[in-house]
């Protein structure tokens, strides 16, 4: 989208904020983490991100999704989130599944499904019955970018 001076400006839809979440997991990458990456979105702007931190904080709860979560709910000074949308990389486990539950969130955006551990495939009961639910957004950057982590462990 071009802007009076000509200057070319990315549209803010599905594939402009998972990128950001392919940034965040990028810096889980990095860091020797699983590639994960979460974003969370209000009004067309990022209120929270997170990437997995299991092996950092020795903690196996620390998913990205979780830290998006909890930075989210302290940027706004609430426990619910019914007009926000999160992005994640991969599809959330079932213990991701369960605070975005909670969390009253009002869409979940992934990129790449997860067969083995995918809360949403596995268990469709376990978001709110609210909750919007959309997959495949820039599905092969986000699967490619952890097969090639895995690729890099072996």
């Amino acid at each position: 989208m071009n802007n009076v001076f000509g200057e070319v400006r990315e549209e803010k839809n599905h594939e402009y904020f998972m990128r950001q979440a392919l940034r965040e997991a990028s810096k889980a990458f990095d860091k020797d983490e699983v590639p994960i990456g979460a974003v969370i979105v209000m009004n067309k702007k990022i209120i929270a991100r997170g990437y997995n931190q299991v092996e950092a904080l020795k903690d196996a709860t620390a998913h990205a999704e979780i830290i998006a979560l909890t930075s989210a709910f302290n940027f706004l000074g609430a426990k619910y989130l019914p007009e926000a949308t999160i992005y994640v990389t991969l599809e959330p486990c079932a213990m991701c599944c369960g605070a975005l539950f909670w969390s009253k969130i009002a869409r979940v955006v992934y990129g790449a499904s997860d067969p083995k551990h995918g809360g949403i495939s596995l268990h469709k009961r376990l978001l709110h019955p609210k909750t919007i639910v959309e997959k495949d957004v820039l599905s092969q950057e986000c699967l490619g970018l952890i097969q090639n982590f895995f690729i890099k462990k072996r």
